[in-house]
C-alpha cells in the first residue's frame, strides 16, 4: 500500500495514476480518494499523473485521535506533495476537499502549485455567524453531529440523497452510486467524521482564499442542497484574484458524478489551459 507518514506518524493513504504533469485530488467529507476514480481515470487516459489520498481518519489512511483540523490536513497534503516532489501541479477539492487545498496554499503557498480547482466546495466559511449572516446555523451542524453519533449508517444512507439530488423528482441517481457513497463513508473513523464536521462548517478560508495567486476554477451547481451556492461559490470567486466560476444549473452537490462528462472536460480543458 503507498503512503507517507507524517511528523505524529499518522500515515496517509495514496494512489498514482498515470505519468505526466500531476494532478492532485481531495476528497470531501466523509469520503475517500476513491471517490475521484472517475476523474483519476479520464485525466491519467489522456498523459496526466493523477494523485488522490485518503485523509487522516478516512479510507485507508490511519486514524489518529488528534489533528482533525485544517492546519493539520494541509500539512499533511505538504509531506504528500514533499515526499512525491510534485511541481507545477494543479490541485482539485470537492466540498470539504476544496478547505485542504484552500489551507494548503495559505499555509505552503503556491510554490509547487499552478493551478486550482474548487468544486461544490466548501469555503470561504459555511457557518452562520455576524460577518456571515448567509451562512448555514450551528444547529444544523449539531443536528448533523447528533446523527453520525446515533446511527452513522442510516445517516450516511440518507445523505446520499441531497448530495446526488437525488430527493429530486425526475432523478435518474442509481442505487450503485448511492450504495458507494454509503461503503465509502463506513471506511470513516468515527472520531475523524465527527470531528471533521466542526472542521469544515467552522473553518474560515477567507485568507487563504486571498493567498490563491494561480488561475482557479470555480464549479458549483445552483442546487446544492449540501453547500448552498450563494454563501460559498459566489464568494469565493470574488475572493480569488485569478478565478473564473462556471456554475452548473440543477446540478447537485455531488456533481462530479451526476454531470461526470461535462465536469471531466470543464477539469481537462482547464488543466491543459
Amino acid at each position: 500500500m503507498s503512503a507517507v507518514t507524517t511528523k505524529d506518524s499518522t500515515e496517509i493513504y495514496y494512489k498514482d495514476w498515470g505519468r505526466g504533469r500531476p494532478v492532485v485530488f481531495s476528497h470531501g467529507w466523509p469520503l475517500n480518494a476513491d471517490a475521484w476514480d472517475d476523474q483519476m481515470f479520464f485525466m491519467a487516459s489522456r498523459g496526466f499523473r493523477c494523485i488522490a489520498f485518503d485523509r487522516r481518519g478516512f479510507g485507508r489512511s490511519s486514524q489518529p485521535w488528534n489533528g482533525n483540523d485544517y492546519d493539520t490536513f494541509a500539512d499533511d497534503l505538504s509531506v504528500l506533495i514533499e515526499a512525491l516532489d510534485l511541481k507545477d501541479a494543479a490541485m482539485v477539492g470537492h466540498s470539504a476537499g476544496a478547505g485542504d487545498v484552500a489551507r494548503y496554499i495559505g499555509r505552503h503557498g503556491t510554490r509547487r502549485v499552478s493551478k486550482v480547482a474548487l468544486v461544490s466546495s466548501i469555503p470561504p466559511l459555511m457557518l452562520k455567524t455576524p460577518a456571515n449572516p448567509g451562512g448555514l446555523p450551528i444547529e444544523v451542524f449539531d443536528g448533523v453531529r447528533k446523527a453520525v453519533l446515533s446511527d452513522r449508517g442510516q445517516f450516511y444512507r440518507d445523505l446520499s440523497g441531497p448530495f446526488y439530488g437525488a430527493n429530486r423528482p425526475g432523478s435518474t441517481v442509481s442505487q450503485g452510486v448511492k450504495d458507494a457513497l454509503w461503503l465509502w463513508s463506513m471506511q470513516a473513523g468515527l472520531r475523524a467524521s465527527y470531528e471533521g464536521i466542526g472542521a469544515f462548517s467552522e473553518t474560515d478560508f477567507t485568507e487563504d482564499l486571498k493567498k490563491i495567486d494561480v488561475p482557479a476554477l470555480i464549479i458549483h451547481g445552483d442546487d446544492d442542497q449540501n453547500v448552498p451556492i450563494a454563501d460559498s461559490a459566489l464568494l469565493s470567486s470574488k475572493l480569488i484574484k485569478k478565478a473564473t466560476l462556471r456554475v452548473y444549473p440543477g446540478a447537485p452537490h455531488g456533481l462530479t458524478v451526476t454531470h461526470k462528462d461535462r465536469f471531466n472536460n470543464d477539469l481537462l480543458e482547464f488543466v491543459r489551459s
